[in-house]
């Protein structure tokens, strides 16, 4: 017996003759419209029609991690530097305390390096003097050194009320934020080895 439904044409049989009705492309046709595809990408990608994207300008540079010295919370920084110059300071993204942001002091830091105002030579004032005179390193690490024995053996106590104490009370010390753990580990060290009382630390500076 059969099946009404067998000569009735099937879904596939007709997207066939549907397929076979479409006019195909001639070879000339599909170069024409390759051509004209090629044209209009290229008009696309001229200067100017797409996004700008400016040159970067770390390229070249050298990248140095280092710590933020304005304040204690220690955000990541990332120094280029090309031929010798600071070119360029951000936020480290991979610092585990910052993840790549900066206030705005942190994020100013080249305006400190890079800056005519600052400093770059040492600059001494005798006392009553009202000229500053420029000195070199080694001569007033020598003064300093001098002065630091001079104020110590002056002011220098073994004993208070019969106790020990082996300590001055005329010299002070006060460290900075810029200073990382194992530099601030040494200063107290130092410091304690000299006797002194006053050793404090202010993260702002």
């Amino acid at each position: 017996m059969n099946n009404e439904n067998e000569n009735e044409p099937t879904r596939n049989d007709n997207r066939d003759a549907d397929d076979a009705a479409l006019p195909l492309p001639t070879r000339r046709q599909f170069l024409k419209g390759l051509t004209t595809g090629t044209v209009v990408v290229g008009a696309l990608t001229q200067p100017g029609c797409g996004p700008a994207i400016p040159p970067l300008k770390t390229r070249g540079a050298t990248n140095t991690t280092t710590v933020c010295p304005f304040c204690g919370v220690g955000c990541g920084q990332v120094v280029s530097t090309l031929s010798g110059k600071v070119i360029n300071i951000e936020g480290d993204p991979g610092h585990p305390i910052s993840e790549g942001t900066l206030c705005s002091k942190g994020a100013a830091g080249i305006q400190v390096v890079n800056n005519p105002r600052r400093l770059q030579k040492v600059l001494y004032r005798a006392p009553h003097a009202k000229a500053w005179e420029e000195k070199t390193w080694e001569w007033a690490l020598e003064r300093i050194a001098a002065r630091v024995k001079e104020t110590r053996d002056k002011s220098f106590k073994t004993k208070v009320n019969e106790n020990t104490v082996n300590r001055t009370e005329a010299i002070a010390c006060l460290g900075g934020s810029a200073l990382d753990n194992e530099e601030a580990y040494l200063l107290v060290k130092l410091m304690k080895a000299l006797g002194l009382v006053y050793v404090e630390h202010q993260a702002r500076l």
